[in-house]
């Protein structure tokens, strides 16, 4: 449960009107955010031509609904803090969406009809409670739902007109995995042994929640369960496993007690879909923050390799026809929603309204002998920079996440704004192996810590760091390693910008989310009243003393996360010691949907981070 902040007067930041002196460059980087950008399309199983995304278009990210056959869109949410999730139902006459408070991410499943606008939602599932979602799953006649809520995970069915039944409960994190295409079976994955981050499947009966069957890998060994195979009868389930020290795929028939691992050569993570007839498989393949697309036939075995550019993909997934549909970007190229055809053409599928953003520079890649092995970092400096310039280490949330060779409007206005930035894919970083992703277990924040370390050394020695002028920035997990650096590494930053950070690791644990306890208590190997020294060891708040960089710190009010509470106490221990610092406050949960809000975040971060630095504002100017 969050609890409310008292009434503040913490130093705010002076947030400049324009950034840049030059009146094309202030609506360049603008512009980059204000871009309307849309998701991959979802779309109705057995009426495709009926889809929903996600889209700025409005200022702030909404659902759409799109009707392929007439070729109309409409936006069907419209809620002052935006809305998160969405799908549409099998028939395609529904539109389910997320109906939370605020941005707090907690709340219910509403729905309302796709071909009419105006109408107001409805619950979706009678009986449902609200909590954190846990995974839904939509049959023709079968609604697969979970929640969690302080006392722990619920997962339930609902089969025609009969009353919603729980299926599954426990104090541990639990979740739908999927319902099979005859609506007999449902996966789910659960934590029953106490490791939400390394969970086990079951599959149970829909008609009455008995068991079936039970996959567990054992200890430090995770198992997900995608889908079952999208054919009537076919009782498979796609598993993504790490058995071998990486996230791979396999084939379980729980019903025939039948495991066929897939050997698929690749150097690298895999994640997977099924092709409609269950044929096939549509195989994303991660490696050093890139993503490749391969066709996987499950009759041969042959591996095909699917014609997408360089960069990072997202949200793949395969029409009836064959066409797939994917969205793709470059740290040069802004975002697109692309579909490769059956006959191997690549176009564009829908094309936003408005300008496209400003394209921006390349990233570099850079391997760093650190004390885990080789960490992966990725980098650009300012076009027309020579020798040793300020430089941003903007580190990635999660921390089961990576920096990617994807298009970020963030970065580009750094860039802009005279900063080279380093991105960190540090131990705990997802795409580099289970041993790597698992190495900061028992040990976090420290551990991630000694990676940008190396990384900052090497961007110094390297040249392209000025070492009086380097920044740690990053937010959620990022902004947790910014304030933690901030008090082990003082004499490495010149200056912090944490957004939505864990501050005070003993009082975001008792405030945050219940999934987010059960991962911190596998993070850690207990709780705070288990393993009281790790979780002192880890927070932020034990190294205030020795801070001595200014530090801007962005919280949401109604964060379930990062709550607001641990955030207060870290900015009254500064308060108290008389260390400089600065707070951006908002309406919202972890990160905002509004992009006029996030324009002020970054403006804020910048005008922190120049005046600090002692650079002028607006850039470009003589100040």
């Amino acid at each position: 449960m969050v609890t409310e902040s008292p009434q503040r007067n913490d130093p705010t930041v002076d947030v400049p009107e324009a950034l840049f002196a030059d009146a094309a460059a202030e609506t360049r980087w603008r512009g980059r955010f204000t871009a309307a950008r849309i998701s991959v399309p979802d779309w109705a199983r057995d009426a495709p031509a009926r889809s929903v995304y996600s889209s700025n278009a409005s200022g702030t990210w909404e659902v759409y609904a799109w009707d392929r056959d007439a070729d109309s869109h409409r936006q069907v949410t419209d809620r002052p803090q935006g809305t998160r999730g969405a799908t549409v139902s099998v028939d395609g006459t529904d539109i389910w969406w997320f109906d939370d408070t605020d941005g707090d991410e907690f709340g219910t499943w509403v729905r309302e009809p796709f071909a009419v606008g105006g109408e107001k939602a409805e619950q979706a599932v009678s009986g449902a409670e609200r909590g954190y979602p846990a995974g839904l799953d939509l049959g023709p006649t079968t609604t697969a739902i979970g929640w969690s809520t302080d006392d722990g995970s619920t997962l339930a069915v609902a089969v025609g007109d009969a009353a919603l039944r729980t299926v599954y409960e426990h104090t541990e994190d639990a979740g739908i995995g999927g319902l099979s295409r005859d609506e007999t079976l449902l996966a789910i994955s659960h934590s029953e042994h106490g490791d939400s981050r390394h969970p086990a499947i079951r599959v149970l009966r829909v008609h009455d929640g008995s068991a079936v069957a039970d996959l567990y890998d054992g200890e430090g060994k995770g198992l997900d369960p995608i889908e079952f195979a999208p054919v009537e009868g076919d009782t498979r389930l796609l598993v993504g496993h790490e058995r071998r020290g990486r996230d791979e795929l396999l084939l379980w028939d729980p019903v025939a007690g039948v495991e066929t691992e897939l050997a698929i050569d690749l150097p690298g993570d895999l994640s997977a879909g099924f092709y409609p007839d269950a044929s096939a498989l549509l195989v994303a393949h991660t490696r050093a923050g890139r993503t490749s697309l391969h066709r996987y036939d499950l009759t041969t075995g042959e591996l095909s390799d699917l014609p997408t550019a360089r960069g990072s993909v997202g949200g793949a997934d395969v029409r009836p026809d064959g066409s797939i549909e994917y969205g793709w970007s470059s740290a040069e190229q802004p975002s697109s929603v692309r579909v490769l055809r059956p006959d191997g053409t690549d176009e564009v599928l829908l094309t936003p309204p408005g300008d496209r953003p400003a394209p921006s520079v390349r990233l570099d890649d850079a391997w760093v002998p650190g004390p885990g092995g080789d960490v992966h970092a990725l980098y650009a400096r300012p076009e027309g920079t020579t020798g040793p310039v300020p430089t941003l280490f903007m580190i990635h949330g999660g921390p089961q996440a990576a920096d990617e060779d994807r298009y970020s409007a963030v970065r580009a206005v750094w860039l802009d704004a005279g900063f080279a930035v380093v991105h960190v894919n540090y131990r705990g970083s997802s795409g580099y192996g289970s041993a790597w992703r698992d190495a900061i277990e028992g040990r976090p924040g420290t551990t991630e810590l000694e990676d940008v370390v190396v990384v900052h050394a090497w961007a110094v020695e390297s040249g392209l760091a000025d070492p009086d002028a380097c920044v740690l920035e990053g937010w959620s997990w990022g902004g947790y390693l910014t304030l933690l650096g901030l008090g082990v590494q003082p004499e490495r930053w010149a200056v912090g910008c944490a957004g939505v950070p864990v501050a005070d690791y003993v009082a975001a644990y008792e405030d945050e989310m219940e999934p987010l306890r059960a991962f911190d208590r596998s993070l850690f190997g207990g709780s705070p009243g288990d393993v009281p020294e790790r979780y002192r060891t880890a927070s932020p708040l034990t190294y205030l003393d020795a801070v001595s960089a200014p530090v801007l710190v962005l919280a949401g009010e109604n964060d379930p996360r990062c709550p607001i509470r641990q955030i207060d106490n870290y900015l009254d221990g500064l308060a108290e010691r008389g260390k400089e610092y600065a707070m951006v406050r908002y309406d919202a949960g972890h990160g905002s949907l509004v992009v006029a809000e996030t324009l002020r975040h970054t403006a804020a971060e910048i005008a922190f981070v120049r005046r600090a630095l002692g650079m002028p504002l607006p850039i470009g100017s003589k100040g």
